[in-house]
Formats: C-alpha cells, sequence, structure tokens
C-alpha cells in the first residue's frame, strides 16, 4: 500500500483525464493520496475529488496564494473547517507555510496568515501540512508560539539540523521527485540517513516529476525546477503549461520514486512501502479511519 501525501489533483492539468489518473494510480498500487487545497477558491473542489475518489483532503491558504486572498478568506477557511470538522475526509490544514525563495513576496502578510492557520489548525485539533521553502527557520519559530499537532513538512529541502527540529516538533518530512535527481545531493543525503520513521512519500503532482519525466537527456540531468516556483508564475488551475521539456507528474510514479528511496537506503520495496504508510497514518492520524471506510480500493 502506497499513499502520496501531497498532490494537486484539482490542478487544470488534470482536466482532460483526471479519472484515468486515478484508475493508473491505484493500478500501481497507491490506495490513499492526499489533497491539499491551495486557495478558498479551490476547498470545495479538493473535498469533492477527496469524496468522489475516497482519498483525503486538507484545507488551507497556500504562501504563493496569500497576495491574491481577500481579508475574508481566513474566515471562509475557519467557516469551512467548522462546517467540515466531522467529515472523516479532511486531515489536516494545509497547504500553508512560508516561501521566502520567491522575490517580491511579501513576508509580514505570509508570516500572518501563516500564524492565523496555525491558530485554526489547534482550534480544530488538526496537523498541519507545511510549504518550506528557505523558511524552514521562521516557521519552526511559529510553530514553537503555536504548537499543533505535528503533519507534514512537504517537498523538504532544509538541513539535517532543521529536519531534526521538525521531527522534535512531530513532523514527518516529505520526499518526492527530487529523490531521482543525482545532483540533489543533500535531499538524497537526508533521505539516505534520517531515520526512516521521518520520511513520507508524495508526488506533488502535477509537478515536481521524477528524473525520468524530462523528455531530453539535458533536462534529465538536472534537478528539477520547484513546482512552487512554476506556481509563483503562473497561479495553479490557470491551464498553465507544464514547461517544454518537463512532463507532467501524476500519482501513479509514487512507487517508482520510492525504488529510488529504497535504493539509497538499502532496504527491500516492500519495507519502504509499509514503513511510509505508518509515518503518513502517524503524520495524519484521519488517514488511519479512512481504511475502513466504504470507497477505497
Amino acid at each position: 500500500m502506497w499513499i502520496d501525501t501531497h498532490c494537486h489533483l484539482d490542478a487544470a492539468e488534470f482536466d482532460a483525464d483526471r479519472d484515468a489518473v486515478v484508475a493508473r494510480a491505484r493500478a500501481a498500487g497507491v490506495t490513499q493520496i492526499v489533497l491539499p487545497a491551495v486557495a478558498r477558491a479551490n476547498f470545495d473542489g479538493v473535498r469533492r475529488l477527496a469524496h468522489t475518489h475516497g482519498f483525503a483532503y486538507a484545507l488551507g491558504i497556500h504562501p504563493l496564494y496569500v497576495e491574491q486572498a481577500a481579508e475574508d478568506d481566513l474566515a471562509a477557511l475557519r467557516n469551512a473547517l467548522a462546517e467540515y470538522r466531522d467529515d472523516a475526509r479532511l486531515v489536516a490544514v494545509g497547504e500553508i507555510g512560508l516561501d521566502h525563495f520567491v522575490p517580491g513576496l511579501d513576508r509580514a502578510r505570509q508570516a500572518r496568515f501563516y500564524a492565523a492557520q496555525l491558530a485554526l489548525a489547534r482550534e480544530f485539533d488538526l496537523p498541519v501540512i507545511l510549504h518550506v521553502r528557505k523558511s524552514a527557520d521562521t516557521l519552526l519559530k511559529h510553530l514553537r508560539l503555536t504548537p499543533v499537532h505535528g503533519g507534514i513538512a512537504h517537498a523538504f529541502n532544509g538541513s539535517e539540523q532543521q529536519a531534526r527540529a521538525f521531527m522534535a516538533l512531530g513532523f514527518k518530512l516529505g520526499f518526492g521527485g527530487t529523490l531521482t535527481f543525482e545532483r540533489a545531493l543533500q535531499i538524497r543525503r537526508l533521505a539516505q540517513q534520517l531515520p526512516l520513521d521521518a520520511i513520507v512519500l508524495e508526488t506533488d503532482a502535477p509537478d515536481i516529476p521524477p528524473q525520468w519525466l524530462y523528455r531530453t537527456a539535458r533536462a534529465r540531468g538536472e534537478v528539477p525546477l520547484s513546482a512552487d516556483v512554476r506556481a509563483s508564475r503562473i497561479g495553479r488551475g490557470q491551464g498553465g503549461e507544464q514547461g517544454g521539456e518537463q512532463g507532467r507528474n501524476e500519482p501513479g510514479e509514487l512507487p517508482r520514486i520510492a525504488q529510488t528511496l529504497a535504493a539509497l537506503r538499502g532496504l527491500p520495496l516492500d519495507e519502504i512501502a509499509a514503513a511510509t504508510a505508518a509515518n503518513a497514518r502517524a503524520a495524519l492520524p484521519g488517514l488511519s479511519s479512512l481504511s475502513r471506510l466504504p470507497g477505497l480500493a
């Protein structure tokens, strides 16, 4: 059983063949997928897809969408969390966090939205799914001020010290397609050396594709451009095209990504599957109850 802890199945890139994408994921052994929201506009979309396909979802406002957000979007998030608090498929507040990589963003506004969403996670007793991009120390500072019930540091690319700081606060660390690039030395080193019980797997589909989805040999030799940089240019859900050399990622790629993790750690693939699925359920406890609900393959 594989769990993809981060997939934007509602993205426009999947509009033409979303059901086929889900079917391929199930055929590959991916039995659960977490669908995080990025803005108020897709709260209903991720919830609807989760119920349609038997998946899980999270509600939150992504830091790259904070500047587009209205002042009452935080109130709308609170209302949605209150309305769906008894929905077993709602497993986290997310995707939230801070982005200190993309230039020109209002860091103070990001911090205000992040702090407010941590407070909502505390109020509704939910873990969080964190966007971490050149912002780990500041994220950690806020988490110490407003402790939550752990969660996932998505697409983690910080230092080992930062990784262990997140772990100490009850977080698991998300690894995905970047693992497959030989030049991603820091990320591969962390995936190899951190305790296995700290790691969850994700695709971030349709973004951060693995090495084999790049169409040219030159592109396959490079570490992929972060999906979050691309999102800052085109806006998720607005029909932006994938880069000319970059193929679309999808959740069915997760087991093959996991093969890289297995090779790095010298472990059998079934051990990686069992461990990362257990870690996902520990990070997002709501996932445990979903295996007992109808609608799952």
